[in-house]
């Protein structure tokens, strides 16, 4: 395809901090691991960073002054990312020549207001709607507008949200619980092979059945796992890749979606955004689904991975659960693996942006005892309800 802006970025760094549950770090000491992580892996330094974007609680001014990094250069969110907003907003920027590198950070803490939280600590009723996410998500906010609605009705949670999706799934398709329990088995042997991952000992199909509900059909093994940690990225021009001291990663395509219909009220309701935003990421790019190796998906909840296999191509409507079940075709000597670091159910919840520095171990062919034999076709993916972002990438 010609004149896909994005195409002109790479990922030419990957930084992590360390990561664990309630391990009482301050947010911006993870960040500062992290992002200088990245930047030393871009073979760059602080001074040649021109910008820098991120959603989070740890903001941009202060690991600027941190890092002393100047900032100057303002990233343009692209409001139909969700959580990736920055992300994309970084593609176009280098790709405009606005900037040459830019660094993209997510930073979470599980006490500490991580934007639109929810899962295995989260069950709880708010005592107000979540509050606006800071600049840049304006768009992820308006796709939110439904929220009250759901509040009234005593849904307070997106375990709540995202359980009616499941369920109405489960009758139209015949999706079963056992299915669902597919990828969390699979997702809890995947982190068993990374030495991050919050939960490490394997589990068993009678451990997902037996797990305490939270929200019909949802039970604990369906939710994803709150942690402390830091994430970054330096996106670059894509003529840096031949000074780059570590392989990069090519981005193919981006998709988005403004979330129309909201959380419930989509014509073709249980589909979610990800349809949406499947549909533009295709539309970018010669490449079809068949030419991925592995998918490192979204999975807040269990259901959510599954939307995004039918939403992605790698299966039809209503076809996900007989794709996982039995959980051989997504492990990681499976014919799709996904999640392979073992997803947010295991690992640990980062809103998205764990997928993405695994995609790029996987690319880089840097992943370990989890490598995936021959990865050269990443898709990465985040969001669910109405808020959806997804991204193409290559090593």
């Amino acid at each position: 395809m010609t004149d896909v802006p994005e195409q002109r970025a790479i990922i030419s760094g990957i930084g992590i901090s360390r990561v664990g549950r309630k391990t009482g770090i301050p947010g911006v000491e993870l960040t500062q691991e992290s992002v200088t992580a990245a930047v030393a892996d871009a073979g760059l330094t602080p001074a040649d960073i021109d910008a820098i974007a991120t959603l989070g609680d740890t903001p941009a001014d202060d690991v600027a002054r941190l890092l002393h990094i100047r900032n100057d250069t303002q990233v343009e969110f692209v409001p139909t990312g969700g959580l990736f907003a920055p992300l994309m907003g970084a593609f176009l920027a280098v790709a405009s020549g606005e900037a040459r590198h830019v660094l993209v950070y997510r930073t979470v803490q599980m006490m500490g207001g991580a934007i639109f939280s929810a899962g295995q600590g989260a069950a709880a009723r708010p005592t107000a709607p979540p509050r606006r996410p800071p600049g840049g998500a304006q768009g992820m906010a308006r796709s939110m507008g439904d929220m009250q609605t759901l509040l009234t009705y005593h849904a307070y949670s997106a375990a709540n949200w995202l359980a009616m999706h499941a369920r109405r799934h489960m009758y139209l398709y015949g999706t079963t619980k056992e299915q669902f329990g597919a990828l969390a088995v699979n997702s809890r042997k995947n982190a068993g092979l990374n030495e991050r991952a919050a939960y490490r000992d394997p589990i068993t199909m009678d451990d997902y059945l037996n797990a305490r509900p939270v929200s019909d059909p949802f039970g604990l093994l369906d939710c994803d796992v709150p942690i402390d940690g830091s994430i970054a990225v330096v996106v670059s021009a894509a003529d840096y890749a031949p000074d780059a001291p570590n392989p990069v990663v090519r981005v193919q395509s981006m998709g988005g979606s403004p979330g129309l219909g909201g959380w419930d009220h989509r014509p073709d309701y249980p589909k979610m955004a990800s349809v949406d935003a499947a549909r533009e990421l295709w539309s970018k790019t010669d490449l079809k689904p068949a030419d991925v190796d592995i998918a490192e998906l979204y999975d807040g909840f269990t259901f959510l991975t599954f939307a995004w296999l039918e939403a992605l191509g790698f299966c039809g409507d209503g076809e996900s659960g007989p794709f996982v079940e039995g959980g051989t075709r997504i492990a990681i000597g499976g014919d799709l693996p996904v999640n392979t670091y073992g997803g947010q159910l295991s690992a640990g919840r980062m809103h998205g942006y764990w997928v993405l520095h695994e995609a790029c171990l996987q690319l880089r062919k840097q992943a370990g005892a989890r490598q995936v034999d021959g990865a050269e076709v990443a898709a990465v993916s985040i969001g669910g309800g109405p808020i959806a972002g997804c991204v193409l990438l290559t090593s």
